[in-house]
């Protein structure tokens, strides 16, 4: 632990606030294994400063995270950028419900529009407008600008074995897709919406 903590900070650097952290609990609580938040603790304070971040250019495009998710999960479905709100729900790992207010906003702002399945009379689909689609290629340019921006502070080399990490713990901790909640969406805390 106390290796890790030294590698993790910058030359004549202090210790950073989660080795604070670590170092009370340790000297409080010396008989509970601290050593998680190591990396627990840091990658829970990132996500944070991440989301900060990611938020922030969502709102310059008039924007929520969860209304990015919505526009980008039809402008990746192709033409006719369109999904039935079950799938745009499960796409976006949310709850139908949650799904139905973020649509209906979407809608009242003429990004989106609602109109029978073509393949099924009964059912109904979510579409892209031509204003829809137009604002969220500029907002999805600017999203990854800004997430190259973000992962410019690692090296490429350090970028890369980051990724590796993650997928593999990722697949590790992450059920399979559909395996939570019967395959129906849930909700996830703010910031899930990264992969858009």
């Amino acid at each position: 632990m106390e290796g890790n903590s030294r590698d993790a900070v910058p030359e004549g650097a202090g210790p950073d606030h989660v080795a604070r952290i670590q170092a009370e609990w340790a000297r409080e609580r010396p008989d509970v294994d601290v050593s998680p938040q190591a990396v627990i603790g840091r990658l829970h304070r990132l996500g944070r400063l991440l989301t900060d971040r990611l938020d922030a250019v969502y709102a310059a495009h008039g924007l929520s995270e969860g209304e990015f998710d919505v526009l980008a999960a039809l402008r990746r479905a192709g033409e006719p950028f369109e999904r039935a709100p079950g799938e745009l729900a499960a796409h976006t790992m949310v709850t139908t419900g949650a799904m139905t207010k973020r649509i209906d906003r979407l809608q009242r702002a003429g990004l989106v529009d609602r109109r029978r399945s073509a393949a099924d009379g009964r059912g109904r689909v979510v579409t892209l407008t031509p204003a829809g689609r137009a604002l969220i290629d500029r907002a999805f340019t600017d999203h990854m600008r800004n997430e190259r921006r973000l992962l410019d502070a690692l090296d490429p080399a350090e970028a890369a074995e980051l990724e590796r990490l993650l997928m593999v713990w990722l697949g590790r901790v992450e059920p399979p897709t559909g395996a939570e909640s019967g395959g129906r969406g849930r909700s996830l805390p703010p910031g899930s919406g990264w992969a858009s």
